[in-house]
């Protein structure tokens, strides 16, 4: 890794980590420069203002996270088994980026109209994947439910609800949290 890129990436993980604690709004490059003991312009020479910072951190934790979702759902595989392991693919990379997860769902009417537009197309991507995964399993008799996009929306904002309570050090593993989350997931939502 070049020494530029080094201090780049220094420079995302302490934005992620202000960020998570003090908002997007409650940070300021200012801060970003203090944390790292560096100049406001060594901060500016990596990113032109606190959005692109935002952005990049974007980039860099979920904007690869619909192809990974897509990737699952067109594997091979009978449905329901597919759609489990599609949901436990969201629940790891969400843990992954739990801090930057919360950053983009707690100050998202922050963003410029730019920002806004990449966040939610981001969005609607990873909608898109699950409702055309539940039209799948309603054609295989396993949803209960008429529509779709309300309970794409249900498991999404289950999965979003996880990343705030979350705690790698409380007393169950992730595997067992997922499981739970998973079953509680297919309990609601089969037949």
């Amino acid at each position: 890794m070049t020494k530029n890129r080094y201090r780049r990436d220094e420079l995302l993980e302490i934005a992620i980590d202000l960020f998570a604690e003090k908002g997007y709004v409650g940070t300021s490059i200012r801060d970003i420069a203090k944390a790292i003991d560096r100049s406001v312009s060594n901060v500016y020479h990596y990113f032109e203002n606190k959005e692109e910072l935002w952005l990049a951190i974007l980039e860099y934790s979920v904007q690869g996270l619909p192809e990974k979702l897509r990737t699952v759902a067109h594997s091979e595989g009978e449905p329901l088994e597919r759609f489990r392991k599609l949901l436990k693919l969201h629940l790891e990379e969400s843990t992954k980026h739990q801090r930057e997860t919360k950053i983009f769902f707690i100050d998202e009417e922050r963003l410029s109209p730019k920002g806004k537009i990449i966040n939610k197309r981001i969005q609607k991507e990873i909608l898109d994947i699950y409702v055309e995964q539940f039209r799948l399993l309603q054609s295989h008799n396993l949803v209960r439910t008429k529509n779709l996009k309300i309970l794409a929306f249900n498991v999404l904002a289950t999965i979003n609800w996880f990343l705030r309570w979350y705690d790698p050090y409380g007393d169950m593993s992730k595997e067992e949290i997922y499981d739970e989350i998973i079953d509680f997931v297919l309990h609601g939502m089969c037949k």
